[in-house]
């Protein structure tokens, strides 16, 4: 086309958003799903610069793609839809998974509940899933150096509430090679 493609792309956003933004707010139950639409679809325009008709039809065009970007939109909705109440069945038929968790209430428990979430996860990777520090550096992203002075500082900051709270926990025991 010859022009600038960056100040077409600029011309045509200013001259069209208020427009594109009514279709897919008119279209979609959420503001934030319309806000997806309409950003999809001038990140295609952005794209295709050079496909973009220019004058009237380029806004006939961004409807088209407004359009296309909507209808995917609309299948991926549904796709999540299916899935979610395809595992809602899976965990109603469990037993295990179909209840919802009980709150520990005892002094472990509370003691447990009363760190930050961050030395929650490392305590509970350690003995819940039973993770070390290779598989708990892969989860978070992290170096295992990183993990094992994280976890020696949870289980300090642990031990330090279950004193407090007067409880001993000299017998905790290891759980498959670790300990909490």
């Amino acid at each position: 086309m010859g022009r600038d493609p960056e100040r077409r792309f600029v011309e045509i956003y200013e001259s069209t958003y208020g427009a594109i933004l009514g279709y897919a707010l008119r279209r979609c139950p959420d503001p934030d799903d319309a806000a997806d639409v309409v950003a999809e679809t001038f990140m295609v325009a952005w794209r295709r610069i050079d496909e973009v008709p220019s004058g009237e039809d380029a806004r006939l065009w961004l409807f088209g793609v407004a359009r296309r970007v909507l209808a995917n939109h609309r299948r991926g909705e549904r796709r999540h839809e299916q899935r979610t109440a395809a595992l809602r069945e899976q965990l109603a038929a469990s037993p295990v998974l179909g209840e919802p968790p009980v709150e520990d209430h005892s002094q472990v428990g509370k003691v447990l509940r009363s760190l930050s979430d961050n030395d929650r996860e490392l305590l509970t990777l350690v003995a819940w899933e039973n993770f070390g520090t290779r598989e708990i550096a892969r989860i978070l992203g992290i170096s295992r150096n990183a993990v094992a002075v994280r976890l020696y500082r949870a289980r300090r900051r642990f031990a330090r509430g279950l004193a407090k709270a007067g409880i001993d926990y000299s017998g905790f025991v290891a759980i498959e090679g670790n300990t909490l």
